[in-house]
Protein backbone atom coordinates (compact mmCIF):
# COMPACT_ATOMS: atom_id res chain seq x y z
CA UNK A 1 0.00 0.00 0.00
CA UNK A 2 1.05 3.65 -1.06
CA UNK A 3 1.25 6.23 1.38
CA UNK A 4 0.08 9.39 1.10
CA UNK A 5 2.66 12.03 1.06
CA UNK A 6 1.92 15.54 2.42
CA UNK A 7 0.58 18.33 0.36
CA UNK A 8 2.88 20.98 2.44
CA UNK A 9 7.23 21.51 1.28
CA UNK A 10 7.82 21.64 4.92
CA UNK A 11 5.86 18.24 5.28
CA UNK A 12 7.72 16.64 2.18
CA UNK A 13 11.11 17.38 3.30
CA UNK A 14 11.03 16.18 6.84
CA UNK A 15 9.02 13.05 5.23
CA UNK A 16 12.15 13.26 3.09
CA UNK A 17 14.55 13.45 5.96
CA UNK A 18 12.94 10.79 7.46
CA UNK A 19 13.87 8.42 4.08
CA UNK A 20 17.55 9.13 3.87
CA UNK A 21 18.09 8.67 7.93
CA UNK A 22 16.22 4.92 7.42
CA UNK A 23 18.39 4.56 4.40
CA UNK A 24 21.31 4.99 6.35
CA UNK A 25 20.24 3.90 9.24
CA UNK A 26 18.84 0.33 7.82
CA UNK A 27 21.77 0.18 5.48
CA UNK A 28 24.28 0.27 8.15
CA UNK A 29 22.73 -1.59 10.70
CA UNK A 30 20.10 -3.76 9.25
CA UNK A 31 16.53 -3.71 9.55
CA UNK A 32 16.42 -6.48 12.93
CA UNK A 33 18.82 -4.13 14.93
CA UNK A 34 17.54 -0.06 13.70
CA UNK A 35 14.92 1.21 16.12
CA UNK A 36 12.72 4.43 15.44
CA UNK A 37 14.66 5.86 17.67
CA UNK A 38 17.42 5.61 15.35
CA UNK A 39 16.04 6.49 12.79
CA UNK A 40 14.41 9.85 14.23
CA UNK A 41 17.61 10.96 15.77
CA UNK A 42 19.76 10.77 12.40
CA UNK A 43 16.95 12.86 11.11
CA UNK A 44 16.30 15.03 13.40
CA UNK A 45 12.90 14.69 14.28
CA UNK A 46 11.06 13.81 17.43
CA UNK A 47 9.73 10.30 17.41
CA UNK A 48 6.03 11.92 17.57
CA UNK A 49 6.69 13.52 14.02
CA UNK A 50 7.81 10.01 12.84
CA UNK A 51 4.31 8.70 13.66
CA UNK A 52 2.68 11.73 11.82
CA UNK A 53 4.30 9.76 8.27
CA UNK A 54 4.77 6.55 9.02
CA UNK A 55 2.88 3.98 11.07
CA UNK A 56 5.92 1.70 11.93
CA UNK A 57 9.16 0.71 11.14
CA UNK A 58 8.08 -1.56 8.57
CA UNK A 59 5.81 0.94 6.63
CA UNK A 60 9.11 3.19 6.16
CA UNK A 61 10.85 0.04 5.57
CA UNK A 62 9.01 -0.57 2.76
CA UNK A 63 8.51 2.72 1.46
CA UNK A 64 12.41 3.26 1.23
CA UNK A 65 12.20 0.15 -0.88
CA UNK A 66 9.92 1.56 -2.98
CA UNK A 67 11.17 5.54 -3.28
CA UNK A 68 14.53 3.71 -3.99
CA UNK A 69 13.44 2.01 -6.90
CA UNK A 70 11.72 5.22 -8.21
CA UNK A 71 14.78 7.15 -7.38
CA UNK A 72 17.31 4.36 -9.61
CA UNK A 73 15.04 4.41 -12.33
CA UNK A 74 14.73 8.54 -12.69
CA UNK A 75 18.61 8.04 -12.35
CA UNK A 76 19.28 5.78 -14.85
CA UNK A 77 16.38 7.65 -17.02
CA UNK A 78 18.44 10.81 -16.53
CA UNK A 79 21.44 8.95 -17.83
CA UNK A 80 19.90 7.39 -20.89
CA UNK A 81 18.17 10.46 -21.56
CA UNK A 82 20.73 11.53 -24.62
CA UNK A 83 21.73 7.92 -26.19
CA UNK A 84 20.48 8.08 -29.81
CA UNK A 85 19.76 4.20 -29.84
CA UNK A 86 19.25 0.74 -28.03
CA UNK A 87 22.64 -0.43 -27.76
CA UNK A 88 23.98 2.89 -26.54
CA UNK A 89 21.36 3.15 -24.19
CA UNK A 90 22.28 -0.45 -22.78
CA UNK A 91 25.56 1.26 -22.32
CA UNK A 92 24.54 4.71 -20.31
CA UNK A 93 22.06 3.01 -18.16
CA UNK A 94 24.49 0.66 -16.38
CA UNK A 95 26.79 3.29 -15.90
CA UNK A 96 24.06 5.51 -14.70
CA UNK A 97 23.34 2.74 -12.53
CA UNK A 98 26.77 1.61 -11.71
CA UNK A 99 27.06 5.84 -10.49
CA UNK A 100 23.67 5.65 -8.53
CA UNK A 101 24.79 2.29 -6.60
CA UNK A 102 28.59 4.06 -5.55
CA UNK A 103 26.77 7.07 -4.03
CA UNK A 104 23.75 4.85 -2.36
CA UNK A 105 25.81 2.16 -1.22
CA UNK A 106 22.98 1.35 1.09
CA UNK A 107 20.57 -0.12 -1.58
CA UNK A 108 21.47 -3.16 -2.17
CA UNK A 109 22.19 -4.12 1.51
CA UNK A 110 18.19 -2.90 1.99
CA UNK A 111 16.62 -4.20 -1.18
CA UNK A 112 18.24 -7.52 -0.32
CA UNK A 113 16.95 -7.63 3.31
CA UNK A 114 13.42 -6.47 1.86
CA UNK A 115 12.59 -10.36 0.75
CA UNK A 116 13.10 -11.52 4.42
CA UNK A 117 11.51 -8.48 5.65
CA UNK A 118 8.63 -7.91 3.37
CA UNK A 119 8.82 -10.36 0.41
CA UNK A 120 6.44 -8.22 -1.72
CA UNK A 121 8.33 -5.35 -1.62
CA UNK A 122 11.45 -7.17 -2.64
CA UNK A 123 9.23 -8.84 -6.16
CA UNK A 124 7.62 -5.21 -6.85
CA UNK A 125 10.95 -3.92 -7.31
CA UNK A 126 12.74 -5.84 -9.36
CA UNK A 127 9.25 -6.57 -11.67
CA UNK A 128 9.13 -2.31 -11.97
CA UNK A 129 12.66 -2.39 -13.11
CA UNK A 130 12.30 -5.72 -15.28
CA UNK A 131 8.83 -4.64 -16.79
CA UNK A 132 10.23 -1.75 -18.09
CA UNK A 133 13.12 -3.01 -19.09
CA UNK A 134 10.95 -5.97 -21.55
CA UNK A 135 8.79 -3.44 -23.06
CA UNK A 136 11.56 -1.36 -24.34
CA UNK A 137 13.73 -3.96 -25.37
CA UNK A 138 10.51 -5.57 -27.08
CA UNK A 139 10.03 -1.53 -28.85
CA UNK A 140 13.99 -1.97 -30.02
CA UNK A 141 13.82 -5.53 -31.37
CA UNK A 142 10.36 -5.00 -33.37
CA UNK A 143 12.48 -1.86 -35.13
CA UNK A 144 15.28 -3.90 -35.67
CA UNK A 145 17.69 -2.44 -33.70
CA UNK A 146 18.89 -5.39 -31.67
CA UNK A 147 18.32 -9.22 -31.69
CA UNK A 148 17.89 -10.35 -27.60
CA UNK A 149 15.28 -13.12 -28.37
CA UNK A 150 12.98 -13.60 -25.26
CA UNK A 151 12.85 -9.97 -24.34
CA UNK A 152 11.80 -11.03 -20.62
CA UNK A 153 14.59 -13.57 -20.51
CA UNK A 154 17.16 -10.48 -21.85
CA UNK A 155 15.54 -7.89 -19.17
CA UNK A 156 16.61 -10.46 -16.73
CA UNK A 157 19.76 -11.54 -17.76
CA UNK A 158 20.91 -7.56 -18.01
CA UNK A 159 19.71 -6.76 -14.37
CA UNK A 160 21.57 -9.47 -13.19
CA UNK A 161 24.83 -8.30 -14.82
CA UNK A 162 23.66 -4.85 -13.47
CA UNK A 163 23.51 -6.34 -10.22
CA UNK A 164 26.40 -8.43 -9.78
CA UNK A 165 28.89 -5.71 -10.96
CA UNK A 166 27.18 -2.91 -9.13
CA UNK A 167 28.12 -5.06 -6.16
CA UNK A 168 31.33 -5.97 -7.02
CA UNK A 169 32.95 -2.69 -8.39
CA UNK A 170 30.55 0.28 -6.59
CA UNK A 171 30.28 -1.40 -3.53
CA UNK A 172 33.44 -3.48 -2.48
CA UNK A 173 35.70 -0.37 -2.32
CA UNK A 174 37.08 -0.78 -5.62
CA UNK A 175 38.18 2.60 -7.24
CA UNK A 176 37.99 1.45 -10.65
CA UNK A 177 36.73 3.93 -13.09
CA UNK A 178 32.84 2.88 -13.47
CA UNK A 179 33.25 4.01 -17.23
CA UNK A 180 36.05 1.44 -17.75
CA UNK A 181 33.54 -1.33 -16.01
CA UNK A 182 30.63 -0.41 -18.11
CA UNK A 183 32.88 -0.21 -21.17
CA UNK A 184 33.88 -3.88 -20.96
CA UNK A 185 30.06 -5.14 -20.06
CA UNK A 186 28.78 -2.92 -22.84
CA UNK A 187 31.48 -4.58 -25.35
CA UNK A 188 29.92 -8.07 -24.56
CA UNK A 189 26.21 -6.94 -24.46
CA UNK A 190 26.73 -5.39 -27.77
CA UNK A 191 27.69 -8.09 -29.18
CA UNK A 192 25.14 -10.26 -28.09
CA UNK A 193 22.51 -7.86 -29.07
CA UNK A 194 23.48 -6.46 -32.37
CA UNK A 195 21.12 -7.27 -34.72
CA UNK A 196 21.80 -10.10 -37.55
CA UNK A 197 22.92 -9.08 -40.97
Amino acid sequence: MELKKPKTRRGLKTREQILNAAEEVFGSQGYAAASIADITSHAHVAQGTFYIYFPSKEAVFKELVREMGIKTRQAISKGIAEAPDRLTTEYAGLKAFLEFVRKHPALYRIVEEAQFVDRQSYTDYFMGFAEAYQKRLEEAKAKGDIECGDPEVTAWALMGLARGLGERFALWGDERSLEDVAKTAFAMISGGLKPRV
